[in-house]
């Protein structure tokens, strides 16, 4: 379901969801699926129901990445249940994904996602992030085969083993600034003993990094980057595309979420069962950022004095 369905019936969705009661969310689904809201080709394509009920069972299935990197990243872990039933499973995906996903198991076929129509014969589409309702998923029948996507690791700069390996992002996308964290606040964690903090974030410059706050390796393409947080000991990291791509690589993750956190992590919880190497770091107040630093500046200690 999305917000373009009965707003009433979305939002109980989401406090299902919220709550870990799939299963009652799917109800809802039922009903936006029956009654076709979900179907409005006139929205934009991330708001597109594309599912039509039909049966996958023998057929050449598409599926369509019309969401974030971040959401094709978690979703895409259902390509090998889709492939148990269906004759073929074909991914249209964000170009800067393909290599990466060329790792999963399940994928027959990989296409680029384009603003076009897919030039590929198929039977029925749906869109990646439906999988978990049309396999009527729940807490208990998640998928949590790990990983599930593959990087060799890329060795980094002054890595060694007389510290930990430690990357660090706390920027997401503009579009929702509440999920970001101010540089000013992350001091804490550039004087850490017994790690070397890598700087993975995208397009520093823009997100205020000051030249001498950690290792900066330089930028990578999607599948490098993957290949970074592969030879990582912990990735830290604001609710963005690098938690994905963390957790689906099993690789420790810290994830640090906003007070309003998106549906997906749940809520009254410290782990994620979508992931089994994330541990959630949560914002009390909203906007206010500096507990969840001290946090995490706390476990940071804890983790060193532990391992070194």
């Amino acid at each position: 379901m999305s917000e373009t369905d009965s707003p009433q019936a979305f939002g109980t969705w989401m406090e299902c969801m919220r709550n870990g009661a799939f299963e009652e969310a799917w109800k809802f689904s039922d009903v936006a699926l029956a009654t076709g809201t979900n179907r409005n080709y006139t929205l934009p394509r991330h708001q597109q129901g594309i599912w039509d009920g039909r049966s996958l069972q023998d057929k050449r299935v598409l599926v369509r990445c019309y969401h974030g990197l971040g959401d094709t990243i978690q979703f895409i872990r259902f390509a090998p249940l889709l492939k148990q039933i269906a004759r073929q499973v074909i991914v249209w995906a964000q170009p800067a994904l393909i290599d990466l996903l060329k790792t999963v198991n399940g994928i027959d076929e990989l296409l680029s996602l384009h603003d076009g129509t897919p030039d590929v014969a198929y039977d029925v589409d749906v869109e990646v992030m439906e999988l978990p309702y049309i396999f009527r998923t729940t807490l208990a029948t998640l998928p949590k085969q790990m990983p599930y996507l593959h990087a060799e690791p890329l060795p980094l700069p002054q890595q060694n083993a007389e510290k930990l390996s430690v990357g660090l992002v706390w920027q997401a996308g503009d579009w929702d600034k509440s999920r970001c964290i101010p540089f000013s606040l992350l001091e804490p964690l550039a004087q850490m003993e017994g790690i070397n903090l890598y700087i993975l974030q995208a397009n520093v410059t823009s997100a205020s990094w000051q030249e001498g706050f950690g290792i900066h390796p330089g930028e990578f393409s999607l599948y490098d980057y993957g290949r970074v947080i592969a030879g990582l000991d912990l990735l830290i990291t604001v609710d963005s595309m690098p938690a994905h791509l963390a957790g689906a690589l099993n690789i420790p993750v810290w994830t640090l979420l906003h007070a309003q956190a998106d549906w997906r992590w749940m809520d009254n919880r410290l782990d994620s069962p979508w992931y089994p190497s994330m541990k959630l770091y949560r914002q009390e107040h909203q906007g206010n950022w500096q507990p969840v630093i001290e946090q995490v500046a706390t476990g940071l200690r804890s983790l060193v004095n532990s391992v070194l």
